[in-house]
């Protein structure tokens, strides 16, 4: 199978690549799970972040916003000292701190997807190689601007792009990859949360 070069290097990068990174998610406990495994990967490698995800599963309730909100100091100090996930404190209290903000925006958008649907940008041609690729977009600076101002952490433009792409609000599956022509027909009949 023809995919992206990043995807060969692990099975687990593999199976993520052929099966769920770029497909479209709706879901508001899959996008906060995602939105703040990309903060956690901040600065490391997603295949470091792909081996933790189970145990980061467990550690953050599944990443249930309502549950997640409910953390206390004793928490945090728990998951400091669980060696199975990335233990770095600014980045799980934001992931506490970013929970408590998502009953604003659903309250203000209907679902955290109806809001991050809002920055899907344009239609734009698929990358041809690694040098046509984006650290960042016009709609992942918009993005990251807006959850800052609302009290979010650990949002930045970087981040947020890297989650676009993980979510499928772009497609940047290099061209002649097969998973990326999927994403293109699964995107193409996708009802985007309004």
């Amino acid at each position: 199978m023809a995919r992206c070069w990043w995807a060969d290097v692990d099975d687990l990068l593999r199976i993520d690549h052929d099966t769920e990174w770029g497909r479209p998610v709706a879901d508001d406990t899959r996008l906060f799970e995602t939105v703040m495994l990309e903060s956690f990967q901040s600065g490391l490698s997603w295949l470091t972040v792909l081996r933790k995800r189970a145990n980061f599963r467990t550690a953050f309730r599944g990443f249930e916003p309502a549950a997640v909100a409910r953390f206390t100091s004793r928490d945090v100090t728990r998951l400091l000292s669980d060696a199975s996930i990335i233990r770095n404190r600014a980045k799980i209290e934001a992931t506490i701190n970013n929970a408590r903000r998502m009953p604003e925006l659903v309250d203000s958008f209907g679902s955290f997807g109806a809001y991050v649907w809002r920055y899907e940008p344009k239609r734009r041609p698929r990358p041809t190689s690694r040098s046509d690729l984006r650290s960042q977009s016009p709609e992942s600076v918009a993005m990251s601007k807006d959850l800052i101002k609302r009290g979010w952490a650990f949002v930045g433009p970087t981040t947020i792009y890297s989650f676009m792409e993980a979510i499928g609000l772009v497609n940047d599956h290099v061209r002649g990859c097969a998973a990326g022509a999927e994403v293109e027909r699964v995107r193409r009949d996708f009802v985007r949360p309004r």
